[in-house]
């Protein structure tokens, strides 16, 4: 045996790292040890594999993934771009968590009056995009956007539609209506009918509280929803505060006739 070599105790402990936790290393080849002996099956290693073991225990401890560890080790110093992304987008999701957390501590699970109203059918123009249900907020941002470069400035009501059951791919919708046919859109109609009605206000993350609000309602008096649920945008978002923005929330019901 080269004289060089570190048993695995004592790589460990000068990694400070656990030998079970180099073990897990070396069974996803993100660290196999430089000599394994063929009799007794002791892991062997050289000085010079602590600066990788030492980096694995760092990245390990601000949680970057391993399989995004493993492409840093073998040079791809871009993933680490990847993970900062996804940390960003997470962190962003739990503070919109936490506010929604604080309004119900402070204000009680949202109750708001729903009304039944009958809405006409109405023509729009609409842009359409597939999201996943994390990624359904900054998917129906981009599609607004798309939308406003279309149409410009729209007088029309801006509609956003959302399927009502939840899969791992949805179709979100974002529509304005008008008489015209707006260049890069599709047109459509919106249905008239019976629909409950609720107003949200407040930002736009913590539509979800009212919705819940809405679907209650709905599903105590035993109605049969139609989706999508509609969002009903009333204020500018650029010149409205966000705790003062108001969206009209709405599901179709079936009619009666």
């Amino acid at each position: 045996m080269n004289e060089g070599y570190l048993p695995i105790g004592r790589f460990a402990r000068l990694c400070r790292l656990s030998v079970k936790q180099l073990r897990h290393y070396d069974e996803l080849g993100l660290l196999p040890p430089d000599h394994v002996d063929p009799d007794t099956g002791y892991r062997y290693y050289r000085p010079d594999q602590a600066r990788a073991a030492m980096l694995i225990g760092l990245l390990r401890s601000i949680d970057v993934p391993l399989p995004s560890i493993g492409r840093v080790l073998s040079g791809d110093t871009g993933a680490l771009g990847g993970v900062r992304d996804r940390m960003e987008a997470d962190l962003a999701r739990r503070e919109r968590n936490f506010a929604a957390l604080e309004r119900i501590l402070a204000d009680g699970l949202p109750r708001p009056e729903v009304t039944v109203v009958r809405e006409p059918a109405r023509r729009v123009a609409v842009v359409r995009d597939v999201a996943t249900p994390d990624r359904i907020g900054a998917v129906t941002s981009a599609c607004v956007t798309r939308l406003l470069a279309a149409a410009g400035d729209p007088r029309g009501l801006m509609i956003g539609l959302f399927p009502l059951d939840l899969a791992p791919e949805l179709t979100v919708a974002v529509t304005v209506e008008t008489s015209e046919d707006v260049p890069g859109t599709s047109s459509d109609v919106l249905p008239g009918g019976l629909y409950a009605s609720v107003t949200h206000v407040g930002p736009y993350d913590q539509i979800p509280l009212t919705t819940h609000a809405l679907l209650a309602w709905v599903g105590e008096r035993g109605h049969t929803p139609e989706g999508p649920l509609r969002e009903v945008y009333v204020s500018n978002p650029a010149s409205t505060p966000q705790d003062r923005l108001v969206t009209h929330l709405m599901i179709k019901l079936e009619d009666p006739g």
